[in-house]
């Protein structure tokens, strides 16, 4: 990617060596275990029966503000300041403000409106405190653990949690947690929905801040598609139990998650998004 032309967000919160509390020391095969649960979309609480991961209230703990001055912070700076231009003219073509989220980089473990998490839980999105949590060595295991190498494949990670703010500034994530509550049988397939939404959303990211600013170099939209395929409902079932349980889907299948991501990044319209029409998943 090309970022040396993007403006740097400062709306990021650095917590990194804040102190990593309880929850370190976990191994490396429970980490795999919570990624996949991230993808999946099942609270790590419940994958470890462990208070790792916790909706209770937690303290919060504020960390420096403003874009980092280290390589991999600056990283993330970038491709955030772009999701904030992006989003911000599409908000502002239909009249509206876009109140952009804070990102909080984190090492080891980190509290939120959401609850406590350690880093293994994977990036995530709070609506709560309307930010994203982001432990920077999930990076590393995306590409080792995952095959999901490349800049391009850690943009795509942060757009699609940036895509879950504007699910919670639209009302979106607002509709799936009353589908959850009235109809828990229609929870998976409407969570689908929501994370199908958010590859799209990261798709017209990505199209809107190429034609802008040229940000894309060759390979860069065959890593975001690798990344997208790699975590795939179906693709991480068969690589943690052998089968396929498809009625278990909550992110959607391999193919479904390049569609949709492929959706986005071809039209660079967030109308073109609309995964809650049943006939579209």
């Amino acid at each position: 990617m090309r970022l040396g032309g993007s403006r740097r967000s400062g709306n990021i919160e650095d917590r990194r060596g804040m102190g990593m509390g309880r929850g370190a020391g976990i191994g490396v095969g429970t980490v795999v275990l919570l990624i996949v649960g991230y993808f999946m979309g099942i609270n790590p609480a419940t994958l470890l029966n462990l208070a790792d991961v916790t909706q209770q209230e937690a303290p919060q703990v504020q960390g420096p503000t403003g874009a980092p001055a280290d390589e991999a912070g600056d990283f993330v700076a970038a491709v955030l300041g772009e999701t904030e231009d992006v989003w911000g003219a599409i908000f502002s073509a239909r009249g509206e403000q876009y109140p952009a989220p804070t990102l909080t980089l984190f090492s080891g473990r980190v509290s939120s409106a959401c609850g406590s998490a350690s880093s293994a839980s994977g990036p995530f999105y709070c609506p709560g405190d309307r930010k994203v949590y982001i432990d920077l060595e999930f990076f590393g295991q995306l590409a080792s653990d995952f095959g999901a190498p490349g800049d391009f494949a850690r943009a795509y990670v942060i757009a699609h949690e940036v895509g879950h703010h504007v699910q919670t500034l639209t009302g979106a994530s607002q509709r799936v947690q009353q589908v959850r509550e009235r109809s828990p049988q229609d929870a998976n397939r409407a969570q689908m929905a929501l994370e199908l939404q958010a590859d799209c959303y990261a798709g017209v990211w990505a199209q809107r801040a190429d034609s802008a600013r040229q940000i894309l170099e060759t390979g860069d939209v065959e890593e975001g598609l690798a990344a997208a395929a790699a975590v795939g409902d179906d693709t991480l079932q068969r690589r943690m139990q052998g089968t396929v349980v498809p009625d278990s889907f909550t992110h959607g299948s391999a193919a479904q998650r390049t569609r949709w991501f492929r959706r986005g990044l071809e039209s660079g319209d967030p109308g073109r998004c609309n995964t809650f029409d049943g006939a579209a998943l």
